[in-house]
């Protein structure tokens, strides 16, 4: 099992921006894909961006344009860039190992003026 812990939520304005942080245990990190997902109050988890061992992503399109999933396997951590947020991106945000299923305990992230 890999140990997940995000961090990098908070409340900020519409377009504001936000980085949050994943970072995980275990040597076997770099050669396994890695995701964000979100839920809203009252909403199914949602995936928001996956990044693969070798680098490639793929984003859902409500957050195309505007988040950057990226990790250095170095530091066995993965981050997502969050620019000009809206409202709707109100949720807890959980990263998640792939290849494990496993789950960090999440991290609120609340956009509102």
């Amino acid at each position: 099992q890999v140990q997940l812990v995000e961090s990098g939520g908070g409340s900020v304005q519409p377009g504001g921006s936000l980085r949050l942080s994943c970072a995980a245990s275990g040597s076997l990190f770099r050669f396994y894909s890695m995701g964000w997902h979100r839920q809203a109050p009252g909403k199914q988890r949602e995936l928001v961006a996956t990044i693969t061992g070798g680098g490639s992503t793929t984003y859902a399109d409500s957050v195309k344009g505007r988040f950057t999933i990226s990790r250095d396997n170095d530091k066995n951590t993965v981050y997502l860039q969050m620019n000009s947020l809206k409202p709707e991106d109100t949720a807890v945000y959980y990263c998640r190992h792939n290849r494990s299923d496993s789950w960090g305990q999440g991290t609120q992230v609340t956009i509102s003026s």
